[in-house]
């Protein structure tokens, strides 16, 4: 099994051990995180972050343990572990007269007196590992105490499970546990806190006014619960939101605390559950043993991820582990879906679709593959796969022109993949009628101005719509506008008529209606009933296919596309592409979409054009980890991402690199190498970077959405995306390991 381990050495200092951060996901869009030496610096940090209805609707509920480890004076009078008199006088009195030393291990970051403070429990923290649950090691005078945290995979439960080891004489161990009840990217003060509380046992339940169906669960398998003072955790601090200049803080919940018995020359476990149930729900206690075995069902499961992609190579497999990260159920669908990035992102269309091939065949998941495909079948409307599913459950946003195209390439990978008879019929039966209709409202015209012009070529967009990757827009301000034909999406349009004229060709007796079935929804029709999770149904032919075209008729279309596409879109003075070409007045923006003219399956250039772009694209964009969004030589250029939103969306696109866009730009340079023993080569060097950031900076064992455009170019965004994984997956697994020397 792939480990990140971590030493002490690796935070030295506060300020050092909280840049390094990590994520648990639980398969159903919650998921917990913290900072490598346990202090949060985000909103969207905690020990369980909730979905409420999968993947979205996502609340923090538990935030985290603040521990404490007591030494008590040596007693010479008899005791035994049923009457450890010290440790039960203490407790009960409050009276410290018997303790000999306090070792408290709270690592936090609060704002006091308008002074920032730290709570630096790090000081006791001697190594920190990953390897899909997170594990914690402290050593505090005699005791040695080993904190393991994971998430039940398919359940909102989050186990935490202690193992102690006391050396020294008598001590005892208190547990702080910090709840919440907040919607993910918000944050909290004492007076929003209002639970109806109850306490049975070792067993905590707490039933928020706001959701009076909801409870949270804390369960401990043994100790003495007492009440906390003060109640609240106010003001901490944290430092990322600081960054970002916001005031960065957040109140925490705390009204009990409980303590568990260490006696001298003793070993011991103590198992901690949080967990999601719905108020009324009846449970059982836990016993000791119960987070170590949800633990050992994390472990097993981590090592059938290996199983199932069975690669067998250090890079690959770290990255496996990565990808399933993203992979989720969708409960309006029933089927898989992708979350876009964690921590903030839901279910985007265009980001699944690029990072499908990684995330599920490259991996060997091809049940996920093809739910993956039926849960944005179910939702197209004219002719358009939605952009993003809110967190709030509000309807689908459908403002985007690529993820319908994106979307045949994903289908097209996994016929490449799966180039079986099941395959064909399932793509046959379920995808094609709507490839189709994607076809037809592209070529007619549909919303948000897509629509195709006389030279083959798509146009998108107009006014205040951003309808492309490069989305950002503020009131009446848009930060990137590319209203026009923008050369990705007619690189992807091409492909996609390249795509139906070989299906068409398998599949030229299927008649150009929508099959009806009881498993998938016919789409195309205004989405109806409550909410946004209810899927377009009830369509005819008629509401979505409106002309029926032959594989010649594709082919056709094709090769005015291309030959539209090499006239407009080569920029000879700068041996590269526009970026968007609309009527006389070129883009003169110098930016990355041009490497899919090279990189995908279907392509219209040159050879000699393509590696004319692929050596710009290297000299001016690549920076190690992505592709930067704009050439830093332009007026426009930002080269660093931070502080206000404002500052933020102004640099998001315009010089920002990608790190999704690392994996269209290694295929493209192997394209236009042949792959030759020294492309590979390069291509590992190329790849360096990334290795360096899985371990060293950022998300542990993930890749970041974005990162700053000038060097040391520090990752930015959300910490772990599905597409910088995905596509830095399927670019090693199809274009560098097959071509690698043992």
């Amino acid at each position: 099994m792939i480990t990140y381990q971590y030493e002490k050495n690796a935070f030295s200092t506060f300020k050092e051990g909280i840049r390094r951060e990590w994520a648990l996901t639980n398969g159903i869009g919650g998921y917990a995180g913290s900072s490598l030496i346990g202090a949060h610096n985000r909103t969207h940090q905690g020990y369980l972050v909730a979905s409420l209805h999968p993947p979205i609707e996502r609340y923090l509920v538990f935030s985290k343990i603040n521990e404490s480890l007591t030494v008590y004076a040596a007693d010479t009078s008899e005791g035994s572990d049923e009457q450890p008199h010290s440790f039960m006088n203490t407790a009960k009195t409050g009276s410290a007269h018997d303790v000999s030393a306090i070792y408290d291990l709270e690592t936090s970051q609060h704002k006091k007196n308008g002074q920032t403070c730290y709570a630096q429990g790090q000081k006791y923290l001697v190594s920190f590992s990953y390897d899909g649950s997170v594990h914690y090691t402290y050593q505090a005078g005699d005791i040695t105490l080993t904190k393991h945290i994971c998430l039940k995979h398919g359940a909102n439960v989050c186990a935490v499970a202690y193992e102690i080891e006391n050396n020294g004489p008598d001590a005892s161990l208190t547990l702080v546990p910090l709840f919440n009840f907040r919607e993910h990217s918000a944050s909290s003060r004492p007076e929003d806190f209002h639970f109806h509380t109850t306490q049975t046992g070792n067993s905590l339940c707490l039933i928020p006014e706001s959701h009076p169906d909801t409870a949270i669960l804390f369960q401990t398998s043994d100790g003495m619960f007492s009440d906390h003072t003060p109640m609240f955790d106010i003001d901490m601090q944290l430092q990322t939101e600081v960054d970002l200049e916001t005031d960065g803080l957040d109140c925490h919940y705390c009204p009990h605390q409980i303590t568990f018995f260490l006696p001298t020359k003793s070993r011991r476990q103590v198992s901690v559950l949080c967990s999601v149930i719905s108020a009324g729900e009846s449970f059982s206690d836990i016993k000791p043993d119960t987070a170590f075995d949800i633990l050992k069902e994390r472990e097993e499961y981590t090592k059938s991820l290996y199983a199932t992609a069975d690669i067998h190579d250090d890079l690959a497999d770290r990255l496996v582990l990565a990808a399933d990260q993203f992979l989720c159920d969708r409960a309006s669908t029933g089927y898989k879906t992708v979350l876009a990035g964690l921590p903030w992102f839901t279910d985007w269309g265009r980001d699944t679709m690029i990072a499908f091939t990684g995330l599920t065949l490259c991996t060997g998941r091809r049940k996920d593959a093809e739910e993956i495909l039926l849960t944005f079948s179910k939702y197209i409307r004219h002719g358009i796969v939605p952009n993003m599913f809110p967190d709030d459950n509000a309807a689908p946003l459908y403002n985007t022109a690529d993820a319908s195209l994106w979307y045949f390439y994903a289908v097209w990978q996994y016929l490449q993949y799966y180039p079986d008879d099941d395959a064909h019929t399932f793509v046959r039966k379920n995808i094609y009628p709507h490839l189709k209709e994607i076809i037809s409202a592209y070529k007619n015209g549909t919303d948000f101005s897509i629509y195709m012009e006389e030279d083959g070529l798509i146009h998108a967009g107009s006014g205040l719509d951003q309808i492309t990757w490069m989305d950002v827009r503020v009131g009446d301000w848009v930060a990137t506008p590319r209203h026009g034909k923008p050369v990705e999406i007619n690189a992807l349009w091409y492909n996609a008529l390249k795509v139906m004229e070989q299906l068409a060709l398998q599949y030229e007796d299927v008649a150009c209606t929508l099959i009806p079935d009881s498993d998938t929804s016919a789409s195309g029709c205004t989405v109806s009933g409550s909410g946004s999770e209810t899927p377009a149904s009830g369509c005819t032919a008629s509401d979505s296919v409106n002309d029926c075209m032959t594989s010649h008729d594709y082919a056709a279309l094709a090769d005015l596309v291309k030959k539209s596409f090499c006239q407009k879109f080569w920029w000879e003075e700068k041996s590269c592409l526009y970026d968007v070409v609309d009527g006389d007045e070129p883009d003169d923006h110098l930016r990355p979409n041009q490497i899919y003219a090279v990189s995908l399956p279907f392509t219209m250039l040159s050879e000699e054009q393509e590696a004319k772009i692929v050596a710009f694209v290297k000299e001016h964009l690549y920076i190690g980890c992505g592709l930067r969004s704009l050439t830093s030589d332009h007026a426009d250029y930002h080269g660093i991402y931070c502080g206000s939103l404002p500052k933020r969306d102004a640099a998001y696109h315009q010089g920002t690199a990608w790190g999704f866009l690392l994996g269209g730009f290694l295929t493209a340079y192997a394209k236009v190498h042949d792959h030759s023993p020294e492309c590979t080569k390069e291509l590992l060097a190329l790849l360096e970077p990334v290795r360096h950031h899985l371990t060293d900076n950022g998300c542990i064992g993930s890749i970041s959405e974005i990162f700053d455009g000038d060097a040391p170019h520090n990752p930015r965004g959300c910490y772990a995306q599905a597409w910088s994984v995905g596509e830095t997956l399927r670019a090693y697994m199809q274009d560098v390991l097959p071509y690698k020397e043992e």
